[in-house]
């Protein structure tokens, strides 16, 4: 990769990320409360044969008897996802009794029905069944008349029910409630209207095969709960490590077992809220809201371990010193921009200027950490080659890998989702969205599960401390005493050794022999190749020599 490229190749994820869409779970229950001609508008996605379901309820002395209501209906399936879930209230009220495309090719169906109730009592009344289902209709095109087909369901409508969905699609439902005078002329009709005095609650509900719960959310929810069952095994099996080797734990390995333990929570969490959903037909504000800020912290600390990880804390590095301040800086702001977007996507609020703020300064944040880690990962394994430390320059190479094909997968996801959900006049692809978000949850535990390997506690454990590094430089401080001992002994035949044919002595350390062997048979790796120079040419050659110059 060509140092020019890891600017431009930051800046694209930055634009990516502040691109990417804010979708909420869809609830299937509402309330709405009435006390004059209103119009009310629910999108939801819905499947086959789902039960739209419609009643009223209020208090019969706060109602005039002398009002008579008109409820009307109007239920339109679109193949275009932008076109119910991306238009205004106030432009898709216009869209009532339409029975035509908003464009050329953004086919659907319609289907509309009214009902008369001649006071409130008639309207809060607990056993209301609507006549039959109205038949659905195919939108004609703009430029042509209206089509006559019509499909007609054969069942029965239910108690309360006025329209049933007739495909997997995207729905837009509203519903027009027209209060009426009885006995009133049409001249003073306009005039009779301004004092109704009326007040009630209409509950809507959508029923379907699987309860409440949406064919855009149910697969969601089925990757909740198997993500929930991988993090448990995950924390099984990384216990279970920690109790075999409790004696020779490093202290990345606490980092690791907790941020374990708060994917477990937070997987666990995001499930509960969808099964939750899926029975009850709402969420519970306050429940969703903990679940986005437990899934905000999740975030902050795995960002913070992949740093620390490759920093080379616990392994090269006994402590990080000044370091520290920076990734705790860097885990706050994270951590604060992702509670304002998470709680703003959830009280619905996402689209305004601070949602926007907080996006994009997610991505930013998002793309120095990641430059970072790639900076401080060139720094950690140039430190083990000089080191001559084989094994731990191994297991950083591994990891390099890792982070490389994860940002590659990375970037050709982004291009996908930009090509597919952003890119395009007519959505179509609307049963993929769960993937947006489940990709980035797969891609880090995918992450966390090549650390766990890497990482592992076991027998060796001080193999990969920090320690060894340490015996290392004391070693290097023997060596630096060898020509005092030989000055000293000048002259003293040495019974251990033998001339070569030039008459010198040829002593070979073990350490020689592992680096000999080293620039044999370890070949350029794709860690080698994808790290280029990064930092200041000059300063970097200055830190070569001193290194050198200590092991000489």
């Amino acid at each position: 990769m060509p140092r020019n490229a890891v600017p431009s190749l930051v800046f694209f994820l930055l634009l990516a990320g502040a691109l990417s869409p804010g979708r909420t779970v869809e609830v299937s229950v509402w309330d709405v409360d009435v006390n004059s001609t209103q119009h009310a508008v629910f999108r939801k996605t819905l499947y086959a044969n789902t039960t739209v379901f419609m009643k009223f309820r209020g208090v019969i002395g706060a109602c005039d008897q002398n009002v008579a209501f008109n409820i009307s209906w109007y239920l339109r399936s679109s193949v275009c996802y932008n076109e119910i879930f991306n238009t205004p209230d106030n432009k898709a009220i216009n869209m009532f009794a339409m029975e035509h495309m908003l464009k050329e090719g953004w086919s659907g169906f319609y289907s509309q029905g009214y009902v008369y109730f001649e006071n409130c009592l008639a309207l809060f009344s607990p056993k209301v069944y609507y006549t039959d289902f109205n038949p659905y209709q195919p939108l004609a095109s703009p430029t042509s008349d209206a089509s006559n087909q019509s499909l007609i369901w054969p069942d029965k409508p239910d108690l309360g029910a006025v329209a049933k969905a007739w495909e997997d699609s995207p729905y837009l439902f509203i519903v027009k409630v027209q209060p009426l005078f009885r006995g009133v002329d049409d001249e003073d009709e306009d005039s009779a209207t301004e004092h109704l005095n009326f007040a009630f609650t209409m509950k809507v509900e959508m029923k379907g095969p699987h309860d409440y719960s949406s064919p855009a959310d149910w697969p969601q929810m089925m990757f909740f709960m198997v993500m929930c069952i991988v993090y448990v095994l995950f924390g099984a099996l990384w216990l279970f490590w920690c109790a075999c080797y409790w004696r020779d734990l490093l202290r990345v390995q606490f980092w690791i077992g907790g941020v374990i333990l708060l994917g477990m929570l937070e997987k666990a969490v995001f499930y509960s809220e969808y099964q939750n959903i899926r029975y009850r037909g709402d969420y519970v504000e306050g429940a969703v809201i903990f679940a986005e800020l437990l899934s905000a912290l999740k975030r902050s600390l795995a960002r913070i371990l992949v740093l620390i990880v490759s920093l080379g804390y616990g392994i090269v590095k006994p402590r990080l010193g000044t370091t520290v301040h920076r990734l705790a800086a860097v885990g706050l702001l994270y951590l604060l921009f992702s509670s304002v977007e998470g709680v703003l996507r959830v009280t619905g609020g996402f689209y305004g200027t601070v949602a926007l703020g907080a996006n994009l300064s997610l991505s930013l944040i998002d793309s120095c950490v990641m430059w970072w880690i790639f900076i401080s990962l060139s720094q950690t394994t140039r430190m083990l080659k000089l080191r001559r430390n084989v094994v731990k320059l191994s297991l950083y190479q591994h990891f390099t890998n890792t982070l490389i094909f994860s940002m590659l997968a990375s970037i050709i996801f982004i291009i996908w989702t930009t090509k597919v959900f952003k890119l395009v006049d007519c959505q179509k692809s609307w049963r993929d969205l769960w993937v947006d978000d489940a990709f980035w949850r797969l891609l880090f535990s995918t992450i966390l599960l090549v650390i766990m390997v890497l990482l592992r506690p076991s027998a060796n454990n001080q193999r990969f401390s920090h320690l060894s590094l340490i015996d290392d430089e004391d070693e290097d401080a023997e060596d630096a005493k060898e020509p005092m001992l030989n000055e000293a002994f000048a002259g003293m035949k040495m019974r251990g050794s033998k001339p070569d044919a030039s008459g010198s002595q040829k002593f070979l350390s073990q350490e020689d022999e592992d680096l000999k062997w080293v620039e044999e048979n370890i070949p350029t790796t794709v860690a080698d190749l994808a790290l280029p120079a990064m930092l200041d040419e000059e300063e970097e050659i200055l830190k070569t020599q001193i290194e050198r110059s200590k092991m000489e």
